[in-house]
């Protein structure tokens, strides 16, 4: 299944001057992950598991930044700098899981390219592998990593983990759960509405996905690489560009969601308690997804179409197609 695009979201850019610096590491000091994140240079990273214990983990891309941000357990633990698609081989954004890995790959498009430590996210071309990092977007689609993190990358990811490419900066904040109290008020009429819910046959425990658009008043649900369930849904208020939840932890007090606010410059990060009221779905739906969230679930909010032919960046949620 491959959904349409999603228009870019404003973003304040990192500026980057593009040198030849060989890749390393960077001691991180007393500095946090986002903030090191901001000053490295093509080829330069950042690692950190010692952060957090084990736990779910997710993977942001930033093409807007040339940034790729790991959190674990809602912590980040490692950034790098990265090289996506050049102009006419653009990099798709959405929401992707990890298809295939494979620590010695050759591209099958593109005259046997070598592509280390290669980890797909969709079977149309798109990966996370070793390769060149000119400070700009400068492949073929795929997004492109410092060859040594790639090795560490690579060794702590697994098959179905989620990530996020976006044109967007991230910035985390911890949040109330979303979708999961129905708003009161004269718009709550979903809250009866019809939806779908087809979960698998055979439990899963893997992380589910969840993309809402606000223009199309819909929410997808993806587990395993498959739709499991969709709903209509309001969201009430201004998106300022777009919000991500995911879900770090659950325990005896409850759900505990970090939120990851898609703002543009001077954006607020700040969570209200009426941040809740803001999402209008139907009840059974709401029961359902609370039901079947585990950590590491993670929710993207857009303001813009999921819409085949809608205008803006490409965008894929599911991708079964040719391999590359």
């Amino acid at each position: 299944m491959n959904q349409s695009p999603i228009a870019a979201l404003a973003a304040l850019a990192i500026a980057l001057v593009p040198t030849s610096a060989a890749a390393q590491a960077v001691k991180r000091g007393d500095r946090a992950i986002l903030d090191v994140a901001q000053t490295l240079k093509p080829g330069q990273f950042v690692w950190a598991p010692e952060l957090t214990g084990e736990g779910p983990a997710l993977v942001i891309v930033n093409l807007e930044t040339q940034r790729l941000v790991m959190f674990r357990n809602g912590v980040p633990i490692a950034a790098s700098t990265i090289s996506s698609g050049a102009p006419g081989h653009e990099t798709p954004t959405g929401v992707f899981s990890i298809l295939q890995k494979r620590e010695e790959h050759y591209s099958k498009t593109y005259n046997n390219a070598p592509m280390p430590n290669m980890q797909r996210l969709t079977w149309k071309g798109i990966a996370l592998h070793a390769g060149k990092l000119p400070g700009y977007p400068a492949s073929h689609g795929c997004i492109r990593l410092p060859l040594q993190f790639s090795k560490l990358l690579f060794g702590q990811t697994e098959l179905g983990m989620t990530v996020v490419i976006a044109h967007i900066p991230i910035r985390p904040q911890d949040s109330g759960e979303p979708l999961a109290a129905n708003p009161a008020g004269p718009q709550a009429s979903f809250s009866k509405a019809s939806y779908q819910w087809n979960p698998p046959a055979t439990a899963s425990y893997d992380p589910l996905s969840v993309v809402v658009s606000a223009a199309d008043q819909k929410a997808v649900v993806i587990q395993d690489g498959k739709e499991i369930g969709s709903a209509p849904v309001r969201v009430n208020g201004d998106l300022q560009g777009g919000t991500a939840y995911v879900l770090k932890s659950w325990d005896d007090s409850g759900k505990h969601w970090l939120k990851l606010r898609f703002s543009g410059a001077g954006g607020t990060m700040d969570v209200g308690p009426e941040e809740l009221k803001r999402f209008d779905a139907p009840d059974a739906f709401r029961a359902a997804l609370a039901a079947a969230v585990r950590p590491g679930s993670v929710v993207i909010v857009t303001p813009e179409s999921l819409k085949a032919g809608s205008a803006g960046e490409s965008t894929t949620v599911l991708a079964d197609e040719t391999a590359k």
